[in-house]
This record gives C-alpha cells, structure tokens and sequence, in this order.
C-alpha cells in the first residue's frame, strides 16, 4: 500500500524529569505541531495522479497550494541543480522524496521524544528494557544507555528499510511518487507488514493529494520542533518557548556511538 500521507554510561546525576513538567512541555510542542494542516490552502488540487516530470514552475504552484503566506521559496536555488547527473528533473524528485522521508522520521522524533519523557518510558520498570538501563534518563541519555549491540540492531534494521524503499518500478528520480514506499510484505521471510499501514486501516478512497500537502507541512513543522527541542538541550535558552521544559543533555548528538567508542 503506498505510502501517502505521508550509546553504555553512568546514571545522570541529575533529578529525573518531573510529570508535570514534561506535561507542560508535551503541551505547548503539541499546541505548535498541531496547527501545521491550518496552512493547506483550500484552492483546488491538481490531479491525485501525480507526476514527477515537474519543473521549478509546478513546484512553484504547489508550494502557493501547501503554505499561501510564504509561497515558494528557494534561497540556495536548489531546484537549479543537476545532483551526479540526474538532471533537473531527478533532482527535482530527489529533493521531494528527501524532504518528505525526512519530515517523517522528524515526526516519529518529535513524538518519540515526548513519549520516551513520559514516566511509562523512563520510570522504573520490574522488567529492565535492556541491560544497563536506568530509570529517570532523558530521551538522548537513554540512547547512550543502550549497549552498543542494540544500537548495531536499530541501524541495520534502519538500512534494510531504506533499501526495501529504493526498489521501485518506478524510481521517485525518474518519474515515479515521492514519498512511495512501496509495499514490502512477503518479499522476503521476516516481512510480516508493510511498512506504511500494516493492518489495512487506511481509507483509499480518501483525498490523497490533500494528505500529501498535511504531510509535507507537518513534516516541515516537525522538523522545526526537534531541532527547537535539540538546540534548547544543548543551549538552554536558546529556544524561548521551551526555556525550562527541556533537560539539558551534555552528550553529542553528533556522536551515536559515543558512549561506546570514538575515532576522536
């Protein structure tokens, strides 16, 4: 079914995150994220079959369609670019299909951090998650806290998925969707779902086009918020809004294997 909405280390010595601020800190990142569909314009969609023989001209069209107040923009001028020879075209398509993909690993981020804030997630638990895990860690210090096997585990079921998505009959750089994720279940013995609704949920008579433009916005929104919510980790202060909501975290976010080993 297509895809189309879309470190171990010592205990902290700092308190734990109390409940109630980290209510108030799900609150007010839920009020931001919550509002990005607000910026789809109501003005009439294109076609629901799309086509990735776009020009810098279409997507001029679609971004007046996804955000009327800011319209299109390209500082760098990006979509001028001929990324090793794909042409305007495919690059065009990379860039979409990048955007997309990574607007929705910084929605699960953002939603994973305030999940994993949760006493349910950092609390203590009678059954140890993993060895080594210890109750009261903020979402990053919790990643420096899995052993180096299960961090191994995570990347390289992270690297089949990516793999599995590049097999398409139609590649997003060669006219084919971005965003597709093409159906996965049964290609190979493990796959028991597919990645994108594995139980069947979704209505696919819905407005298609419309999802498309809440996911690209969303996704950008999304991609604002963790880096609000990394930038205030990191410089306390630095991001107003948050200013004593989110821990501080003195690790390197940099470095995903830097409670383990370093080349530096």
């Amino acid at each position: 079914s297509p895809a189309e909405s879309f470190t171990e280390r010592q205990p902290s010595s700092r308190p734990s995150v109390q409940s109630s601020t980290m209510a108030k800190t799900a609150f007010a990142l839920a009020l931001c994220l919550g509002s990005a569909a607000a910026f789809v314009s109501n003005a009439p969609i294109r076609s629901g079959v799309v086509s990735m023989k776009e020009t810098k001209e279409d997507l001029a069209e679609l971004a007046s369609e996804l955000n009327p107040v800011i319209g299109f923009w390209d500082p760098l001028g990006c979509l001028n670019f001929d990324f090793w020879g794909l042409g305007n075209e495919g690059t065009i398509g990379y860039l979409r299909h990048s955007e997309i993909k990574h607007g929705r690993i910084a929605m699960a981020g953002f939603l994973g951090y305030l999940v994993q804030s949760t006493d349910f997630v950092s609390g203590p638990h009678k059954l140890l998650p993993f060895k080594g895990y210890t109750p009261g860690l903020t979402p990053p210090e919790q990643w420096d806290a899995i052993p180096l096997v299960g961090k191994l585990q995570i990347f390289t079921l992270i690297g089949m998925l990516e793999s599995y998505g590049e097999i398409l009959d139609v590649h997003y750089c060669k006219g084919g969707l971005p965003g597709y994720y093409p159906p996965i279940k049964g290609n190979r013995p493990e796959l028991w779902f597919n990645l994108y609704d594995p139980f069947n949920w979704f209505d696919e008579e819905k407005d298609k086009v419309r999802g498309r433009q809440c996911e690209i916005n969303n996704g950008r929104l999304a991609m604002l918020g963790i880096f609000g919510i990394i930038s205030e980790s990191k410089a306390p202060g630095s991001v107003p809004l948050l200013t004593g909501l989110i821990p501080e975290y003195t690790g390197d976010y940099m470095a995903p294997f830097g409670a383990d080993f370093t080349f530096f």
